[in-house]
């Protein structure tokens, strides 16, 4: 075939591509050289000489089309109403495979002639253009040319027709009666509307919308109307949430068939909006009920439901939570007993627990339920009974949990077990608004335990601690780090001390060891050091240590706090001897029996000088433990006397006295509680001054914002207690009220 152009005889040239192009549109067979010749003779019309006969073929073509159109509608609507359909998806199906064919064999006319004078797709997408209109004044290419015409001269006369038949189809299948039409063809007739406008490049669901989608919708939502109705009768509605959800699936499953993917939020939409949004009354009927009751499967179907409905969530996460909190304070209300903080710690745990998997069950781990959950557990684990009057209790209580889990005591329990648990109380520490109240009383048990050695773990402490900083920062947890740093250091300064008395060849005739512990890390206090006159046993040593210790640290003072110390005795009076661990005023009235059996009650406290708290408590304790024995019922300091039990026995050679081991009594949990809130306003006022030196001037609110801001780590503070701190600050001149306005305040350099 020759490139060049020339002459073409325009008739006979396009008789032959009409025979041609009848047989393409019509899926008859086409030989591969008929194909060919009529390729190149479209492309010889295109560049026929003297002049191209490209508009005349197009012409040409456009009436074919329209005219074979007309005769496929006729042929289409030959059989009647009820073969409608079916004949419709049957020409559509060849036609539109047939265009596709056609659109190829006019490749060249397409892209040469009429691409050259089309608007450019960046034209049409982002132009100011209608490509609607754009198109009016040019040639379409022949495949877009094709579907255009069916459009017009196909669907829309039927398309009414069609739509009544497709929509009483669909009607049918949901009836579950066999549709007259073949589902085949009433999915392909639907999707011949998106089809026949694919080649657009804007508004391609236009046809189908109008024309069948808006009817479809508008029939579905008259139908879900009826079908609630109908439900509704039965007054049922754990059934009806069943069938709703039955239904919906049923509807998306029918929409996948039949409709474009498009349509599917749309018929969910609408099926959600007359079957669920208008009955929410209805179903939030028994919704108390089920919450309480803790049906699953009623409260997964009210979740999916709802999940999708605008505000529909609201009520249920609202009985969730309501639920949630009468369990909490069901299960910590009249708690008694020892084991108080183990009861209250593991309770809620359990119902954190149960509730974070139902949630997750149920609904989906769903966030909303998840904020209720913690909302839950926050109101509950931060409550104060009697209407708010009496201080919350969970951060003592979780405290005296932890310390029994640290604490040696804890048998039957393996370093794995006390890991896990360690692990689940953060969770609750996490919802304590008063941090800073845990860690007053979690600091002084970690003393306790380590100056008494009664620690379970280094490791498991060290862990604790860990776990305490990531949840609330470093400057939370720096004390306890500290008092692990004196620990080792004090282990240090007492083979320096052993070194030192070796080396002047002392006997201080006794094995003696120390706590170096600084006052601003330890939780000990001044005001507990009680009076004692210190046996001459010990004497020597606790002066060699003090001069050791001011030969190396000048200036340092030391405080001797007997009552934490402890010590070991070998008792040699008995029939075999025995090592007992005391605590310090123990062992300094035992040290008085070793030249007498029988001592009174009053010489012993005046040798001693213990006040009378002091000595009751530890004389008690040894005649408990039946190393001494009274002769009066009541121990009285002015007529009681105290004798060594010479026929003591025990079956373990080595014990300790814990009795004497003081347990914080109520007036040292309110003295606890009464420091947190003199460290409180301390707090307050250093992060005021903080803000105001970087801000210089500050608005009254936007300072208790910021104050707030910074305090909520550890604890939430009142606004009367902000307020309280700033006007102690006015006082002290370091800040002050600005001349212009009273609710400002300036920075006092």
């Amino acid at each position: 075939m020759s490139l060049k152009p020339r002459q073409m005889d325009f008739n006979t040239t396009w008789g032959a591509i009409r025979d041609t192009i009848s047989g393409v549109i019509t899926l008859d067979h086409v030989p591969r050289t008929v194909w060919n010749d009529r390729f190149s003779d479209v492309y010889s019309l295109c560049v026929a000489y003297p002049e191209p006969l490209a508009d005349r073929l197009y012409a040409e073509t456009k009436q074919y089309l329209i005219d074979h159109v007309a005769h496929l509608l006729n042929k289409v609507q030959e059989d009647g109403e009820q073969n409608l359909v079916k004949n419709y998806y049957h020409y559509w199906s060849r036609y539109s495979v047939g265009s596709q064919y056609l659109h190829s064999l006019y490749l060249y006319l397409n892209q040469q002639h009429i691409k050259s004078q089309k608007l450019s797709d960046a034209e049409i997408i982002y132009g100011s253009v209608d490509p609607s209109s754009a198109n009016q004044g040019d040639q379409m290419e022949i495949g877009e040319l094709a579907l255009q015409i069916w459009q017009s001269n196909m669907i829309l006369p039927l398309g009414h027709r069609l739509v009544k038949l497709l929509l009483e189809a669909i009607d049918l299948d949901r009836a579950g009666q066999p549709p007259a039409i073949p589902l085949e063809a009433v999915r392909g007739t639907i999707l011949s509307f998106v089809e026949v406008q694919a080649y657009k490049k804007k508004s391609q669901l236009e046809l189908y919308t109008g024309l069948f989608e808006d009817p479809f919708l508008n029939a579905s939502g008259e139908h879900f109307k009826r079908d609630a109705s109908l439900l509704l009768q039965e007054k049922n509605v754990s059934l009806y949430m069943e069938r709703v959800k039955g239904k919906m699936e049923d509807e998306l499953y029918r929409a996948r068939r039949f409709l474009h993917n498009s349509s599917l939020p749309k018929v969910a939409n609408r099926c959600e909006r007359h079957m669920i949004e208008d009955h929410q009354q209805f179903i939030y009927s028994e919704c108390q009920s089920m919450v309480k009751n803790e049906k699953k499967k009623d409260l997964s179907n009210m979740y999916d439901l709802l999940k999708n409905v605008a505000n529909g969530l609201g009520t249920l996460v609202d009985t969730v939570f309501d639920h949630i909190k009468n369990q909490g304070l069901s299960a910590i209300h009249n708690l008694q007993g020892e084991s108080i903080h183990i009861n209250f710690v593991e309770n809620l745990l359990a119902v954190y627990g149960k509730y974070k998997a139902l949630i997750k069950e149920v609904f989906k781990s769903d966030q909303n339920f998840m904020g209720a959950l913690d909302k839950a557990c926050n109101s509950v684990i931060n409550h104060r009974p009697n209407d708010g009057r009496s201080p919350c209790r969970s951060p003592e209580l979780l405290a005296k949990y932890c310390d029994t889990l640290l604490k040696k005591s804890s048998k039957g329990i393996s370093e794995t077990e006390v890991e896990k648990k360690l692990s689940e109380s953060i969770i609750i520490f996490k919802y304590i608004d008063d941090k800073d109240v845990f860690q007053k009383f979690y600091s002084r048990s970690l003393a306790k335990r380590l100056i008494h050695q009664q620690t379970h773990s280094m490791d498991l402490e060290e862990g604790m601690i860990n776990r305490l900083k990531q949840a609330c920062g470093y400057e939370f947890t720096c004390k306890l780090h500290r008092m692990f740093t004196d620990m080792s250091v004090s282990a240090d300064l007492n083979n320096k001390f052993q070194a030192f008395i070796k080396k002047d060849d002392i006997d201080l005739g006794i094995n003696f060891g120390i706590y170096v512990l600084q006052a601003g890390a330890w939780p000990l206090g001044q005001a507990v050091v009680t009076p004692f006159s210190l046996p001459q046993q010990l004497e020597k040593s606790v002066q060699m240590f003090e001069t050791f210790y001011h030969n190396g640290f000048n200036g340092r003072k030391l405080t001797w706090l007997h009552h934490l110390c402890q010590a070991e005795l070998k008792l040699g009076y008995l029939k075999k001897p025995y090592v007992v661990t005391v605590q310090t005023f123990q062992m300094a009235i035992l040290l008085l029996f070793e030249k007498v059996d029988v001592l009174s009650c009053k010489e012993i406290r005046e040798t001693l000088q213990l006040n009378a708290d002091q000595f009751k408590r530890h004389a008690i304790s040894l005649v408990e433990s039946k190393l001494l024995l009274t002769d009066t019922e009541e121990l009285d300091e002015t007529e009681t006397n105290l004798r060594l039990n010479l026929d003591y026995s025990n079956k373990r050679t080595k014990f300790r006295i814990t009795a004497a081991i003081q347990r914080e009594t109520p007036q040292e949990v309110e003295q606890t509680i009464n420091s947190v809130e003199e460290d409180r306003k301390m707090y307050l006022q250093a992060a005021i001054v903080r803000i105001m030196k970087s801000r210089k001037v500050l608005k009254h609110n936007l300072l208790i914002q910021e104050v707030y801001s910074q305090s909520k780590v550890s604890f939430a503070p009142s606004v009367q207690l902000i307020k309280k701190c700033i006007e102690s600050l006015i006082d002290k001149q370091y800040i002050e009220r600005t001349k212009d306005s009273s609710d400002e305040y300036s920075y006092v350099a």
